[in-house]
């Protein structure tokens, strides 16, 4: 995809989920994936559990824009370091700050400074120490080589314009044997059509950047990744289509048989090979 074509990607992004955020500091929801107020559609509605929301800041909730709930899904251990790409309002850094506990670490990736703010706050409530927000791109993670046990994302790697760069820094950043796993929404065996590719308030809503299930597999190869794995959460249907169709100014009715059952959130999983062997322990007792 062309750089300028990118560049106004980036810049709707910002915009719109800086709206967003400024609309959760208040307690409003915007629901959709970011596509604004008065067009709640199924992507985003009822990915977490009242144990898991009931323990963070509401502003925190209302924030969330996802597809998916990766830190449920990502086997999250004691002591491992987190990094969410396109962490929004914090939900799933603060979830996953929870499951690794004092001796791990959760980062959070974001590029707006309200979604940045806002997440900053929501961490000041929840009281955990172990959290680390960063301002950046994700083509351009600003972390070491080598330094991440986990990658995780909620239906954000979609809205890129340069996914095969996302996909080598998350590679670079991960340790070897590190996992990445990370919710997405992704296009079953078909292109989308061109009505909805170029509509750009759709990149909002999760859809019109949408991988092709093959495609999102291939890519993972060509970064270094293997054992890939992409396993459906969520099949959206015609009806499901309607609404996002109608909001864009679309003809939701000649478009939505068009796109059904074609697009998923899925749970996108791959390891980056060669997971170091253990060192010897060599103290009293260990070795001869």
């Amino acid at each position: 995809m062309a750089s300028d074509t990118g560049t106004d990607i980036r810049s709707v992004v910002q915009e719109k989920y800086g709206e967003a955020a400024r609309r959760a500091a208040q307690g409003k929801t915007s629901c959709g994936c970011g596509s604004g107020e008065g067009s709640c559609d199924p992507i985003t509605s009822h990915l977490y559990d009242a144990s898991q929301i009931g323990v963070l800041p509401i502003e925190a909730v209302v924030a969330s824009l996802g597809c998916g709930n990766p830190t449920a899904l990502a086997e999250l251990k004691s002591g491992e370091t987190v990094l969410d790409l396109g962490s929004g309002g914090g939900i799933d850094v603060l979830l996953s700050a929870r499951r690794v506990g004092p001796t791990g670490k959760a980062y959070g990736l974001d590029m707006t400074d309200d979604m940045l703010a806002l997440a900053r706050e929501n961490q000041r409530k929840s009281g955990l120490g172990n959290v680390e927000f960063l301002k950046g791109e994700i083509e351009h993670v600003p972390l070491p080589d080598n330094s991440v046990d986990v990658i995780i994302s909620n239906c954000v790697i979609n809205l890129s314009a340069d996914k095969d760069a996302v996909l080598r820094e998350a590679f670079r950043v991960l340790k070897p044997g590190g996992r990445f796993a990370v919710s997405d929404v992704v296009v079953r065996g078909t292109d989308v059509p061109a009505e909805v590719r170029k509509n750009m308030e759709l990149w909002i809503g999760c859809v019109a950047g949408a991988l092709e299930e093959t495609e999102y597999r291939q890519k993972l190869a060509a970064a270094g990744f293997e054992d890939v794995d992409v396993e459906p959460t969520r099949i959206y249907r015609a009806e499901d289509a309607r609404a996002f169709l109608a909001s864009a100014g679309l003809d939701r009715d000649g478009l939505a048989e068009s796109v059904d059952g074609r697009f998923m959130s899925a749970f996108v999983r791959a390891t980056k090979p060669g997971a170091s062997t253990p060192a010897p322990c060599c103290g009293p007792g260990c070795c001869s």
